[in-house]
């Protein structure tokens, strides 16, 4: 958990056993400060404290089967809770969520669905994570280079170290290089590594559209004895 003045954000126990020495390294209290500061000077923070590891929250460690990497949270009021690319029930689905849906009903001929709410999937073992977890209002990376970095890194770095395989899906140039940056360089692995552009209108042109991630994913997880997401 992380701790900032009397706000708090908590984490599912298999996550927070093997995160719990993060807390005590430099790059987390220079976070923890740098949280204070923006706190303090009155600063809209999304997502809202508590959902800051949502993402930990609903999918525990060895649930995981999938990971998606995003890069930080929605920075419009209502729309970030903790999942990357995902919404609350209710709110409208920003470009990059619609585009994946639109390679959904491509790729598996299905219907998106009425919502943006992806919690679906999270409870299924898909890890929606953000490289960065926080983020102010209206400012886009705004919490870049804060610690964030070091902290989601870790995350990565021990679901790489398992030995079940996992489908590591990589949309996007800070997604790829947070892989490689975690992985030794991305030298062969035993997981499913899947990249594309961005899901961003200004990149789902150039390969997003088309890379039938979802059906791979898919067609992995039955091969490694895994159940199969449901994408709806």
């Amino acid at each position: 958990m992380i701790e900032v003045g009397e706000k708090e954000a908590k984490m599912e126990a298999s996550w927070l056993e093997r995160l719990l020495p993060e807390f005590q390294k430099p790059h987390m209290r220079r976070l923890e400060g740098f949280l204070a500061q923006e706190f303090k000077a009155g600063k809209t923070i999304y997502p809202s404290f508590p959902l800051v590891f949502n993402a930990l929250c609903h999918t525990p460690f060895d649930a995981v089967k999938v990971v998606i990497i995003g890069q930080d949270p929605y920075h419009g009021p209502g729309q970030a809770h903790g999942l990357c690319f995902s919404v609350p029930q209710g709110v409208l689905p920003p470009p990059s969520l619609i585009n994946i849906f639109k390679e959904i009903t491509a790729d598996l001929g299905i219907s998106p669905p009425s919502h943006g709410n992806l919690i679906h999937w999270a409870r299924q073992g898909v890890l929606l994570l953000n490289a960065t977890l926080t983020v102010r209002d209206g400012e886009p990376r705004s919490h870049y280079g804060q610690g964030w970095e070091e902290f989601t890194d870790r995350i990565v770095q021990l679901l790489a170290a398992r030995k079940e395989p996992l489908a590591f899906v990589l949309w996007g140039k800070s997604a790829l290089e947070k892989w490689q940056h975690v992985s030794a360089g991305g030298q062969k692995t035993h997981h499913l590594v899947l990249t594309a552009p961005h899901p961003s209108p200004l990149s789902a042109y150039a390969g997003f559209f088309g890379c039938r991630h979802f059906s791979k994913i898919n067609a992995f997880l039955q091969s490694v004895g895994q159940k199969p997401i449901d994408w709806v």
